[in-house]
Order: structure tokens, then C-alpha cells, then sequence
């Protein structure tokens, strides 16, 4: 399983093609990974894409928030594979969906998460159960997840700062919706995966 490998000593990026291991990060410890093969690394963006049918890895032991709640449906991601789009800094990502049948575009997912933090193997973040869904038939947007993610702020999940944090990017991304200026959707709405993409094996290499 490729490692430190993949990033190009030249200009510490991760090349194209290559596998990389996305890792949730709660209590100090993996809750969820997955490999994901690298479209594009670059100063202003990261682009991975999760192929169906790629196995999903869940921590062990007692976990602050339980269990990932995948780890009850699946080993495994059933949907169509999924583009997932995130810029450094955004606590969130955008992921791109297809029908499971026919592999026609549906619409963007917005999946509030913490900032991505690379490492040599290849990167972290934290979903924030807060999402969004934009239809591709330019229906209105909608809020996904919403009691969720206040369950999980009163319950003490979040800090009373963390919660404004995820409002405050919440209402930021509504903004760039109302006002059309959604960055995602010029360079990657007729993206399309290689034929040849199909779901990496389980990691089992180290991270560094």
C-alpha cells in the first residue's frame, strides 16, 4: 500500500493518481479511514475521490461520540463513488454524487468537518454531522443533519466555540449559495472519473 511514497519529494504535494489514507480523528485516535485516490493536490485544493465499494476501517474501543454510525450499515462504500473537493482552511468539503444506477451527476454534498491536516500517508479532519444538500435540478438547497449537530452541542461534543465555529462556516457557505458564487462548481461539475478507478485494497501500511 503505497506510503510516503506518493507525495512528490519536489514539491511536498501528493501526486495525482495515487492512494492516500483519510482518516476522522476523535479522542486523538482514527474513528473512520478509507483510501482515496488523489486528483489534484495543489495550494488551493485537495480533490480525492472514494470509490464504491472501498473498505471502511472504524476504531477500536470507546469512543466520546460512540460508534461511527456507518459502522452499522457497511465495511464497505456502497454508493457511486464520490469526488470530494476541500480547500485549506474550509471546515467543510464538497462532494460530488451520482445516481447508483445510471452514474448521472445528483447534486453536492456539503460535509461541515474540520480543516484537512495533511501528513505523508495522507490526511485528517473530523466530520461535524452538519450538512447540505444542493440538488442538480437547481432546486433549493437543504439543511441535512440539523438536529444532529445540536444534539451533539448540547451534549458537550462540541465546545460552545467549536459550535459557533461550524454555524458561523455554515452561514458562510449559505452565502456563497445565495449569491451564486459557489467555487466548486465551474472546474468541477463535468468532472469524470478514469475508467480504471476502481476501489483500492484495504490500507494496511503505516501512517506517517
Amino acid at each position: 500500500m503505497p506510503d510516503a511514497a506518493a507525495v512528490d519529494r519536489a514539491t511536498g504535494y501528493f501526486e495525482p493518481g495515487a492512494i492516500v489514507l483519510r482518516r476522522e480523528i476523535l479522542d486523538g485516535r482514527p474513528w473512520l479511514s478509507y483510501p482515496v485516490r488523489v486528483v489534484a493536490d495543489r495550494p488551493d485544493l485537495l480533490a480525492v475521490y472514494l470509490a464504491r465499494g472501498t473498505a471502511l476501517a472504524f476504531g477500536d474501543g470507546d469512543f466520546s461520540w460512540g460508534p461511527h454510525p456507518w459502522q452499522r450499515i457497511a465495511g464497505h462504500w456502497r454508493s457511486h463513488g464520490v469526488l470530494q473537493l476541500q480547500r485549506p482552511g474550509d471546515a467543510y468539503a464538497v462532494w460530488m454524487f451520482r445516481d447508483d444506477t445510471t452514474g448521472d451527476f445528483t447534486g453536492w454534498y456539503v460535509n461541515f468537518q474540520d480543516p484537512y491536516r495533511k501528513n505523508a500517508s495522507g490526511f485528517d479532519t473530523l466530520d461535524h454531522e452538519l450538512d447540505l444538500w444542493i440538488p442538480a435540478d437547481g432546486g433549493p438547497y437543504r439543511w441535512k443533519d440539523v438536529d444532529e449537530f445540536e444534539h451533539r452541542a448540547r451534549s458537550g461534543g462540541f465546545t460552545a466555540e467549536q459550535s459557533a465555529a461550524v454555524r458561523a462556516e455554515a452561514a458562510r457557505v449559505a452565502d456563497l449559495l445565495d449569491s451564486r458564487a459557489t467555487w466548486w462548481e465551474q472546474e468541477w461539475a463535468q468532472w469524470e472519473p478514469a475508467a480504471g478507478w476502481l476501489s483500492p485494497p484495504a490500507w494496511t501500511g503505516a501512517v506517517r
